[in-house]
């Protein structure tokens, strides 16, 4: 196991390149199945999560061929193979082979899904849809069984705004018989993403990017090329990082528009950003104003990026307050960041920092992916080292992120844990 050390006090200076977004990619890959001949992605991460994602591909027939960063799948050989458990359980995305599955074979058998434990995420109004276009959906032995005679398209209410669930009932409904019309629609712009994708295939989508999605289904769908979009998440990373410890950044290869409450916020506490077409250029102000941030669905705040941003109030003045309406168990990081020095107390759904403070370099875990990105951010701007733990989790989602930081000015290296902090770590 290793663990990732940052010496912090350093001002950040440079451009920094960012990467296929990983919420994007963990959908389009189950997608490549309802093809009936090769789907090349290009731009795709450099992460774990995406190698899972090919190995499972392969699992079930698949042909996939990588080079660089790009992967051509041959699904034309793909068969309806369970997938209980194994591989699954590692990411929560795998559920995406659910919608994907069921769309080309009319059955899927997929173990419950894994990836960061942030409290209850019930797939409730996924199984609500495929009910609605006529699958019977059971759990057996902690594995989710999909079974349809035949898909027919239904107007599909989602009583929770889901992204997830969004793109499961498109991914089933694209091949279904009839119109599916999906009300309560997510917005983000991973779903345009996917939509994109599966037009491309020769699916008839329209309205994605709206909170009303139409469907008309299509009996065949066939090999494409597509180029997947920035990593918002990512970018907006890079964006408080540089904000709280940058002289003058640039982050390259962003849609600005799709961090248009982060920049709001941080201009609101004084960071001094220009936007260009794909570009932002960040020069870090070291008297912030604290704010108070709300994540909301997309186009709002996003709960990606609420623990970083945490991090960043913890230097600014006055007293903020971040309140996490999407998954109100996220504030794992709150306590690494207390044996730092923060001032932050939680109260519900919400947490009150505090700020100035001078964060001290100390040993913490990343209990999530973005809680270590707050962790890491946090290190950059602490006095002396910080040891982060969980690097499993950080590697999920940050292509290259040692690189990367370096690039910038950052000192940051990777260790292997002694024995007994790989034993400390894995009993805490």
């Amino acid at each position: 196991m290793e663990k990732l050390l940052v010496e912090g006090g350093r001002t950040l200076r440079g451009q920094v390149r960012i990467s296929g977004a990983k919420n994007s990619a963990v959908a389009l890959i189950p997608a490549t199945i309802l093809a009936n001949s090769p789907v090349t992605i290009e731009g795709l991460p450099n992460i774990s999560d995406i190698t899972i994602l090919k190995n499972l591909l392969e699992e079930i027939g698949g042909k996939v061929e990588q080079s660089g960063r790009d992967i051509t799948v041959d699904p034309s050989s793909m068969i309806s193979m369970p997938l209980p458990n194994g591989k699954v359980k590692k990411l929560r995305a795998s559920y995406y082979f659910m919608g994907a599955m069921l769309g080309r074979f009319k059955k899927a058998v997929i173990g419950l899904p894994g990836g960061c434990n942030l409290g209850p995420r019930p797939i409730d109004q996924h199984i609500k849809g495929f009910e609605a276009l006529g699958a019977k959906v059971t759990n057996e032995q902690g594995a989710v069984y999909l079974r349809a005679d035949e898909l027919k398209g239904a107007r599909i209410y989602l009583d929770v705004v889901s992204v997830g669930a969004t793109i499961n009932i498109m991914l089933a409904a694209v091949k279904a018989t009839g119109k599916t019309i999906i009300e309560n629609a997510a917005k983000e712009p991973e779903i345009i993403d996917v939509a994109t994708l599966l037009t491309s295939m020769g699916a008839k989508i329209k309205g994605a990017g709206t909170d009303v999605i139409r469907i008309e289904g299509v009996e065949n769908l066939s090999g494409c090329q597509h180029t997947i979009i920035p990593d918002r998440i990512e970018a907006g990373t890079y964006t408080i990082i540089a904000a709280a410890t940058g002289e003058e950044v640039i982050i390259d290869n962003v849609i600005p528009t799709h961090l248009e409450s982060l920049i709001a916020k941080l201009r609101e506490m004084g960071v001094n950003i220009d936007v260009d077409d794909d570009q932002l250029i960040i020069r870090g102000n070291r008297k912030l104003k604290s704010v108070d941030i709300k994540t909301l669905v997309y186009p709002g705040f996003p709960t990606d990026l609420q623990q970083p941003f945490t991090a960043l109030l913890t230097q600014a003045e006055g007293t903020g307050i971040v309140t996490d309406t999407i998954y109100s168990a996220r504030f794992k990081h709150i306590d690494e960041l207390r044996r730092m020095n923060a001032d932050i107390k939680v109260e519900g759904s919400s947490a009150v920092i505090g700020g100035p403070v001078k964060l001290e370099g100390a040993k913490v875990r990343a209990s999530d992916l973005r809680a270590g990105a707050a962790l890491i951010a946090a290190g950059l701007m602490a006095e002396g080292v910080t040891e982060i733990a969980g690097l499993e989790h950080i590697d999920r989602g940050y292509e290259d992120l040692t690189d990367k930081l370096i690039q910038l000015g950052a000192k940051v290296w990777r260790e292997k844990m002694t024995e007994e902090e790989a034993e400390q770590f894995q009993n805490s």
